[in-house]
């Protein structure tokens, strides 16, 4: 056989699930919430469903579908931990991004005014300080949709949900193996937006969508998601649950867009 003739065997694509939470589109000041988490997780259909039926048992809520919010109240704070925790499914299977929206927001706006990077954490600290600099982002945001709408008709800078995607890929595929992504439904991944995704993350080995009301590995993913996302929005705002966060630590992406210190350190260290 010659040299030519040789030919490595392609590994098999991993797959990775994957879900969101807090998600409004390009919309990232003045909506419902402040961080954008996305969750993506190494699970298989019989362990999503085994651990879908284990928290049925400990939350016994007629409920159809579950949701963060069942995991949230403190009544079931003990299944949450257990979540989480070493005896639950998903410690060393998941990842989390995190997207603190204003600062994604800051950044797009220095980025499209071609200004110095360090004027993003001066509009940051701005907004968060007064009701006239937030203002002002609201309006930028507002501006800037349209704008790149124009410009960047497939994928706008505004969307965090692509940086998620490109990201989940990265970390998944880190030793070279294609990744293809299972994710929930939605309507701003078009044909378009997801072949764009193979120039900006070349381990991608496709996406489908799948429905979270029948894929029960989205509804695990989707239970992640929505609590890093609360538990970070809480950080965001002085609340610290230092026992949650400890447990929500090893799935914490360190490259997550986050320039808080001290809400990052209380969630990191």
């Amino acid at each position: 056989m010659t040299d030519a003739a040789r030919t490595e065997p392609v590994p098999a694509a991993l797959e990775i699930t994957c879900d969101e939470s807090g998600y409004e589109g390009e919309k990232l000041v003045g909506g419902v919430t402040d961080v954008f988490a996305h969750a993506s997780v190494r699970i298989d259909d019989q362990t999503a469903a085994d651990c879908i039926t284990e928290l049925r048992l400990r939350i016994r809520s007629p409920a159809t579908m579950y949701k963060a919010n069942h995991l949230l109240r403190s009544k079931h704070r003990a299944v949450l931990l257990w979540l989480l925790g070493p005896d639950g499914p998903l410690l060393g299977n998941a990842r989390v991004f995190l997207v603190d929206k204003t600062y994604f927001l800051a950044c797009g706006l220095v980025g499209h005014l071609g200004a110095r990077p360090a004027l993003a954490r001066f509009l940051y600290d701005a907004a968060r300080r007064t009701a006239e600099a937030e203002a002002f982002l609201v309006a930028a945001n507002d501006f800037l949709r349209f704008t790149f709408r124009d410009q960047h008709p497939v994928v706008s800078p505004l969307d965090p949900l692509i940086p998620a995607i490109v990201r989940a890929v990265e970390y998944w595929g880190s030793d070279g193996r294609p990744v293809a992504i299972a994710h929930d439904r939605q309507t701003t991944l078009s044909p378009e937006r997801v072949f764009t995704l193979r120039r900006s993350a070349p381990n991608f080995a496709g996406l489908e969508q799948v429905d979270s009301f029948t894929d029960q590995r989205v509804q695990v993913a989707d239970f992640l998601a929505g609590v890093a996302r609360k538990v970070a929005s809480d950080q965001l705002k002085g609340a610290d649950d230092t026992e949650v966060s400890a447990l929500l630590r090893p799935y914490l992406d360190p490259r997550s867009l986050w320039i808080d210190e001290p809400s990052w350190t209380r969630l990191t260290r």
